[in-house]
């Protein structure tokens, strides 16, 4: 059967229609994860408060709060969606020496990569690309199985990758003591914390293997098990908290992450090991009859370069040490202190939540089109992600610092937490809030730095050594890191939690700005001068729809639900108005569309109708 490429514009709208499915899986996944997440820290206020408990339950809560971020949300899947990206490309590679494979298409795009700024620029997208040929002959449709390529890989990684991470979860657990002291001197009471520490280790292997898993799926566009995983962990969480907190205290909180991080893995084996693993016997049969001397001879190889990991697992670690300052600075201010940190965090990274979505999502696109050599359609993909970001964390943001005394009322005021804890956590809330756009950018960002040179490559040539491109994302967050820790010793003795916030505001936004400038050493040239333009619009319909919530909210006073409803809605809809008028086109754009098709729809209905009568 012969079957004839698709257009370009064809092409296009099936990849918008598959980024919008999955987009609206991964939302309603994670929109029901935030919400148990949200369940468990007001169960966790209202058993527990904001008093030395809690705050030795959140210096334990710093092991799986780092390993989160370094196995499941970034560094993982920076180094494997790109490489199970590759290797599904190199199942991809055709055997004619004339057509240029995914493999030669990102060597050449590759040649013509800057290593340092002030280098020449990189060639246009005609340049970089073969025509692919019109037409191909494939098999009759059937349900794909699992590719040899995919299988070498998970075989080559998985179980060094386990025994590692079961050796660091057993070191941590042993090092409890010293850990403890290390992040939090000034603790009043630490054999709690090493208590909860030594369970929270045991988060190290699933959370490792769940990162893993989670990658292998979504770079084959399997976004379901994905995205369920935070509510297997935070139903783990609230089950041991709702059972056992009257028996084992602030511990229980600590043995239910345990518990959820196990759950995590147990949801994702079953589809991993049906779409990524598993080689049918009918696959291994056709393998073996077709398989010839000069095929064989020219199969991608596995190459794995263990180096790549290590600016990766820097990065990561550099960027949740912000964490580490602010915890080890509030440890030796009034008890509670770390707790009110926490919990405005929590909060307000809620309107960050739609924003991470949107780099989960095209995260598997971006990497599939470096790794094919595509540096424009990276960069296109790139630019509309940070728009649309921009629009949904700026949003959010308007209204956090709008609302947030009602907000923290109502989420957290009852049983131990008081009015007091509500006040100095909704403070330091409006201010952490001014680094949220910041901390979505620099999550976009990253992905196209570590995307061009995964820790596997598939081929016969060995992997590039490094560049100085590879460790640009650690020196600009080991910048921020600096400038949050500056900040925050000269704050935090004269304004305590909210010096602390306005610190890390600080050092997360530098760190953004670095990337968005240093991108184009990776060769994806953004349009700079576009993309600030567009987020400078969209900043300052963030800043009246703030001020038109505010007001909106504030007659309401005290009543918590209605106050917090109004300023939402007439804080969304501010932003989007002045948006509008200021012409950001991530927001007039679809808005235009939609106007034109409703406008399309009511003329020919109103034809039809003529016509009919």
């Amino acid at each position: 059967m012969t079957l004839t490429a698709p257009r370009p514009t064809e092409a296009r709208g099936r990849t918008r229609s598959v980024l919008a499915r999955a987009f609206g899986i991964t939302a309603v996944m994670s929109a029901g994860g935030s919400l148990l997440g949200l369940f468990r820290d007001l169960l966790l206020a209202r058993y527990f408060g904001a008093g030395q408990g809690t705050d030795a339950f959140l210096v334990a809560w710093t092991v799986p709060e780092t390993a989160a971020p370094l196995l499941i949300e970034d560094a993982m899947a920076f180094l494997m969606v790109p490489a199970f990206s590759l290797a599904l490309s190199a199942e991809d590679t055709p055997q004619d020496p004339q057509i240029p494979t995914p493999r030669t298409r990102l060597v050449r795009a590759s040649q013509t990569l800057p290593t340092a700024p002030g280098h020449a620029p990189t060639k246009g997208r005609g340049e970089l690309r073969a025509q692919p040929p019109t037409s191909r002959t494939v098999p009759p449709p059937r349900t794909p199985a699992p590719t040899p390529a995919v299988s070498d890989l998970v075989a080559a990684t998985l179980p060094p990758l386990a025994l590692l991470l079961a050796a660091v979860s057993a070191v941590t657990l042993l090092g409890a003591p010293i850990l403890v002291h290390l992040l939090a001197p000034g603790l009043p009471d630490p054999g709690l914390a090493v208590v909860c520490t030594r369970l929270t280790a045991l988060t190290i292997l699933p959370f490792g293997l769940t990162g893993y898993l989670s990658a292998g799926l979504r770079a084959h566009r399997r976004f379901t098990a994905p995205g369920a995983v935070y509510i297997a962990y935070n139903t783990g969480i609230l089950l041991v908290m709702i059972l056992l907190h009257g028996s084992l205290g602030v511990r229980a909180a600590a043995a239910g992450v345990a518990l959820g991080s196990v759950l995590m893995t147990a949801v994702l084996l079953p589809p991993f090991t049906r779409h990524c693993t598993r080689l049918t016997l009918r696959r291994r049969q056709a393998a073996t009859a077709t398989a010839t001397a000069a095929t064989a001879a020219t199969a991608p190889a596995l190459v794995l370069s263990p180096l790549a990991l290590l600016p990766i697992a820097l990065f990561t670690l550099t960027r949740q040490s912000q964490v580490f300052v602010e915890r080890y600075l509030a440890s030796s201010l009034a008890p509670g202190t770390i707790s009110h940190l926490n919990y405005a965090e929590k909060v307000a990274q809620m309107a960050m939540t739609l924003g991470v979505l949107v780099c989960t999502v095209t995260f598997p696109v971006v990497a599939r089109a470096l790794a094919e050599g595509d540096l424009e359609a990276a960069r296109d993909r790139v630019q509309k992600d940070l728009g649309l970001i921009g629009a949904l964390v700026l949003a959010g943001t308007a209204v956090l610092m709008a609302c947030a005394p009602q907000i923290v009322a109502l989420l957290f005021q009852r049983g131990a937490f008081t009015a007091q804890d509500t006040a100095a956590t909704a403070a330091v809330m409006r201010v952490y809030s001014l680094g949220l756009l910041g901390q979505a950018m620099v999550g976009a960002l990253v992905r196209p730095f570590f995307s061009t040179r995964p820790v596997v490559a598939f081929g016969s040539a060995p992997a590039r050594s490094g560049t100085r491109s590879d460790w640009f994302p650690l020196a600009a967050m080991a910048l921020g890191l600096l400038v949050t820790t500056g900040i925050g010793l000269a704050a935090v003795g004269r304004h305590g939690a909210i010096g602390l916030a306005a610190a890390n505001a600080t050092g997360i936004t530098l760190t953004a700005a670095l990337l968005l400038v240093g991108i184009r050493t990776r060769g994806v040239a953004l349009r700079l001068g576009t993309v600030l333009l567009d987020q400078a619009r969209l900043l300052a319909a963030a800043g009246f729809a703030a001020l038109a919530a505010y007001l909106a909210a504030r007659p309401i006073g005290a009543q918590a639900l209605p106050s917090v409803l109004l300023g939402a809605v007439v804080g969304v809809a501010a932003f989007v108005l002045a948006a509008v008028a200021l012409r950001a086109p991530v927001v007039s754009g679809p808005l235009a569309a939609l106007s034109a098709r409703l406008w399309t729809r009511g003329r020919k209905d109103e034809g039809e109708g003529r016509h009919g009568g």
